[in-house]
């Protein structure tokens, strides 16, 4: 398997078109595997808000003034929230309307200018897919897509890359009823490698290199259509929430 780099430069505007910013940065085969970073599709998308333009409730307020958290930030992050699962250090712990669980709801004021953050985007497996069918229609090319953003994990330091959106793979390979090297019976083994995909990509992405998408070549998986909902586990067998 190799995992390819795609150097991009130039800074991401609503103007561009991704699947045109790939094709004229790399060659593609059959098969292969584009991870992108979340954050040059929000900017693409629109998904920047400058905070100057935010006013924040008297719950904001509140908020930011108990955790030490600009309130303009927190208005962006309950406004992109379904509920709050937890509040403690500056970081709040959230449900998007997405149903992904995680800090500060995704958005972030990384890797944009001065004064502005960057949101998740509205439905990452429809960006996904739309790249997809790009590339497909303009090459007859057949590749699958994963949108990554940097999530923070439970009980362990440091954070990994994970999938928020899919094209063209399924996320999980079930390896429950098939048997192990000793034939017993697998029950409950489920690997996200649509998420280990993600991590992977991201040793070759870094953070402040340019290089916003990999390609992961001849890793086996067959073309199929999934949703990054059968990533997020239900809330009754959440053990933690």
């Amino acid at each position: 398997m190799e995992i390819i780099p795609v150097l991009i430069e130039k800074e991401i505007e609503p103007s561009d078109d991704i699947s045109d910013l790939v094709l004229s940065s790399c060659d593609l085969h059959d098969g292969d595997i584009l991870v992108i970073a979340q954050k040059i599709i929000s900017k693409q998308e629109g998904r920047i808000v400058k905070l100057s333009t935010v006013e924040p409730s008297l719950l904001s307020q509140g908020i930011g003034s108990q955790y030490q958290k600009d309130p303009r930030l927190v208005e962006l992050i309950l406004s992109e929230t379904k509920r709050i699962i937890r509040m403690k250090n500056g970081i709040l712990i959230v449900e998007t309307k997405n149903g992904f669980i995680c800090a500060n709801a995704g958005i972030d004021e990384s890797n944009v200018q001065e004064g502005y953050a960057t949101l998740l985007p509205i439905n990452s497996d429809v960006s996904a897919e739309s790249i997809r069918y790009n590339i497909l229609k303009q090459t007859n090319k057949n590749v699958a897509v994963i949108i990554s953003d940097t999530f923070g994990r439970p009980f362990r330091m440091g954070q990994t890359n994970c999938a928020i959106g899919i094209s063209g793979l399924n996320p999980i390979i079930d390896y429950a009823g098939l048997h192990d090297s000793f034939q017993k019976i697998l029950r409950v083994t489920a690997i996200a490698v649509a998420d280990e995909l993600s991590s992977a990509a991201e040793l070759v992405m870094g953070k402040s290199l340019k290089i916003p998408i990999t390609i992961i070549r001849n890793y086996s998986f067959k073309i199929e259509d999934h949703v990054i909902d059968e990533l997020i586990r239900p809330e009754h067998e959440d053990l933690f929430r």
